[in-house]
């Protein structure tokens, strides 16, 4: 088997194929472009898209060289897989902030500096905007069938669900299909990856490249990763686990992978780090913290860099261990004013952010699960004042894993 696919097999990326043996001799033989899309309904991916760059990652690993296409066409009209129901339209404005910002993000994952590997960045709207709707449905529209984009699980679910589908968003897999063939034939690109819920997007552009061309491409899917608890990958109690540091601090997503379920950390190692597989495999008997640790280092330092890496760890040892209010800790500046306005304890974390709901926060007063510097806070009524700030902050605790520094702006 072809080194690309049997790493890609071995991490766990692996879950269906379209010629998988002739792709592997393809592999084998020649250095190949291959593509992922990457949605820009919003201004940061999160996890939930971090196994997709990993396998572009491997691909360049692999010497081949990775298509980054940036949906700005198709983000107009909203991929209908797994919805159920059609997504919120955006401006021109927000989507083209949106690939800005997405695009900055996948820089960060991907080497940029080999010209013969480096990342192609490619927006679909360049090809979509100029589209002529008579001309698109003889030459591009006669392949595809009605009974078949009926069969498919994006518009198949939302009709046995008696959910409504548009006929915008029913266009979706064709204009994925046209994508493919016009990168195939800008780029000679022969390989879409995505996750298992694209299979069939995938395959329509593998056969209408196969009818308009002659040529042969491929797709290769990935599973859909959910946690060992059952909740989908990217999603916690408290929101998105953000790849951009405005929406999330490097603490915050350090923590997020520190906090794993066990039975989810192996499997983790070999998806999100490059530790080799090898290695990941002699772990079985080592001490399960002291492994959490090594994910979340390894993941956070492949986004935010290894020294705020090292921080956040320090800063985990520091807010658990009681020995420093956690200079290190991720901050949030609440202007002066508010604190000499006399506001209390559940004022002061609806102003962190941490919580949302005033009756949440006065359960965790009742629950003895709320601090400031180390100390619990047993009265919902308790007044915040100057005097808390040493040092100019004062640290914040929710429970025994939320903890954050508050500055005076």
């Amino acid at each position: 088997m072809n080194k690309f696919l049997k790493e890609f097999k071995d991490r766990g990326f692996f879950y269906q194929c379209t010629s998988e043996d002739e792709l592997s001799l393809l592999l084998d033989k020649e250095k190949i472009k291959g593509y992922i899309g990457f949605d820009c309904t919003a201004e940061s991916l999160h996890v939930g898209s971090l196994l997709q760059i990993m396998c572009l990652r491997l691909l360049q690993k692999n010497g081949h060289r990775p298509i980054v296409l940036l949906g700005g066409g198709t983000t107009r009209i909203g991929d209908p897989s797994g919805k159920d129901k059609t997504r919120k339209m955006l401006s021109e404005k927000e989507i083209e902030k949106n690939i800005k910002n997405i695009k900055n993000i996948l820089k960060k994952f991907l080497d940029n500096n080999n010209s013969k590997t480096k990342p192609i960045f490619v927006n679909n709207y360049n090809w979509l905007k100029n589209l002529k709707y008579i001309s698109f449905l003889r030459d591009i529209g006669k392949h595809f069938t009605i009974n078949k984009m009926l069969t498919f699980d994006s518009v198949k679910l939302r009709l046995d669900r008696e959910q409504s589908l548009s006929y915008m968003e029913f266009n979706y897999m064709i204009l994925q299909a046209y994508d493919f063939l016009e990168l195939n034939k800008k780029e000679n690109c022969v390989l879409q990856i995505g996750g298992s819920d694209q299979w069939g997007n995938i395959v329509n552009g593998v056969e209408l490249i196969k009818r308009y061309s002659g040529n042969q491409t491929f797709g290769l899917t990935t599973p859909l990763i959910t946690l060992a608890s059952g909740a989908k990958m990217g999603k916690t109690e408290s929101g998105a686990v953000w790849l951009d540091k405005k929406h999330l601090s490097a603490y915050d997503y350090w923590q997020f992978w520190r906090n794993v379920d066990d039975r989810d950390v192996i499997k983790f190692l070999k998806m999100f780090t490059e530790i080799k597989v090898d290695e990941i495999n002699t772990f079985e008997n080592k001490d399960i913290n002291e492994l959490k640790k090594l994910l979340a280092n390894k993941t956070t330092e492949m986004l935010h860099g290894k020294e705020e890496a090292k921080k956040s760890e320090q800063a985990a040892e520091e807010a658990f261990s009681g020995k420093s209010l956690g200079s290190n800790l991720p901050k949030v500046i609440i202007q002066l004013e508010k604190i000499e306005s006399k506001i209390n304890i559940i004022d002061l974390v609806l102003l962190s952010k941490l919580e949302k709901s005033k009756s949440e926060i006065r359960r965790l007063v009742r629950g003895n699960a709320i601090k400031i510097n180390d100390n619990i806070i047993s009265d919902e009524k308790f007044e915040i004042n100057k005097d808390l700030f040493k040092e100019d902050y004062l640290k914040l605790s929710l429970g025994k894993k939320r903890h954050i520094k508050i500055e005076l702006g």
